[in-house]
């Protein structure tokens, strides 16, 4: 019995030793998939480091950041449109940090601050059962989705925790409001895409089982996933860029302000966004880099042409969060 109480006591205190690893512990919407494949390939190359991912919608990341302020629990947020980045950054949630590539991007896709830099760009789209749909037979454009044809047929993500959602719908906002001068016909519109949206999908898993089981035909997405869930999960997902136009998301990474071993995070992100890893996630999964000597050739970027919504982008940036809890209220609550 001694021998054995040394033992169980011997086992008890290796299991309570602190781990001689490093945490780096990271927010983001990116994925099971790349996410797992990236923790992966970067812990191969950094033994001492165990990266931790948490898979969240890029809204429900910000929210986490804002609310762990004072105690912040990630070191990396990596992914999400950039209004939301620069909400985070005037917030004081976001460290400064130049990466090593920093002269290879565009003005426009980083912070002046240095608090945030772009690693690729998502073009948003409409996104179809292709069982039962063509290119040819699924919406077009924005407009086509308020035909009686598609009552019932429509599957959203919830806008107010999906950056995706909310970054399409402010811009269906600013559409409209630079078509006709008037703040309310963007609401008008959304009011009358709810009248044909079937549900609200609590997140990304829900809306592809909703859609590839048929519950709904149609929904309002980014091309990233529409050709990743077709492609690699074998979902049955078409999509259809609007031909008048669509939207942008310029996403972002960043390191948190007081997160835990930022040098750690530093090197998880110079990883993320080396050449030849933007090379793979546009290979394995269907990113546009925007790094000027990072070279796009994967056949499926030839299948992608788009032309920009003509809106005012900052307006719809600036406002989105009070122009989403308008429509929670007035519209989806109603």
């Amino acid at each position: 019995m001694p021998v054995l109480r040394f033992l169980f006591l011997s086992l008890l205190a290796l299991s309570c030793a602190p781990s001689s690893k490093e945490t780096v512990i990271v927010y983001s919407p990116h994925g099971k998939e790349m996410l797992g494949y990236f923790e992966q390939a970067f812990e191969k190359e950094h033994p001492t480091i165990d990266v931790r991912w948490l898979d969240m919608g890029a809204q429900t990341a910000f929210d986490r950041l804002r609310t762990e302020k004072a105690n912040p629990q990630a070191s990396l947020w990596w992914g999400g449109p950039s209004d939301l980045f620069e909400q985070a950054e005037a917030l004081d949630l976001l460290a400064p940090y130049k990466p090593s590539w920093h002269d290879k991007v565009d003005s426009r896709y980083h912070s002046p601050n240095e608090c945030w830099y772009a690693s690729f760009l998502t073009p948003e789209c409409i996104m179809f059962n292709s069982e039962r749909l063509t290119k040819e037979t699924a919406p077009q454009d924005w407009d086509d989705l308020l035909s009686e044809r598609w009552k019932d047929k429509i599957v959203i993500r919830d806008p107010v925790q999906s950056g995706t959602m909310r970054t399409i719908f402010s811009s269906l906002i600013a559409k409209e409001l630079a078509r006709t001068g008037s703040l309310d016909s963007g609401f008008h519109y959304l009011a009358r895409l709810h009248r044909n949206t079937k549900s609200y999908a609590a997140d990304p898993s829900q809306l592809y089982l909703k859609l590839a089981r048929g519950e709904a035909l149609v929904t309002l997405w980014n091309l990233t996933d529409a050709l990743l869930q077709a492609r690699q999960n074998q979902f049955p997902f078409g999509f259809v860029i609007p031909k008048s136009g669509t939207v942008v998301a310029v996403e972002g990474i960043a390191l948190v302000k007081g997160g835990k071993n930022l040098e750690g995070a530093k090197k998880f992100y110079e990883f993320v966004t080396s050449k030849e890893s933007l090379k793979e996630q546009a290979e394995k999964f269907y990113r546009l880099p925007v790094r000027t000597d990072v070279e796009v050739r994967s056949e499926w970027a030839k299948e992608v042409s788009y032309t920009l919504l003509d809106i005012d982008h900052k307006l719809a940036s600036k406002k989105q969060s009070e122009w989403l809890a308008r429509w929670e209220e007035t519209i989806k609550n109603q």
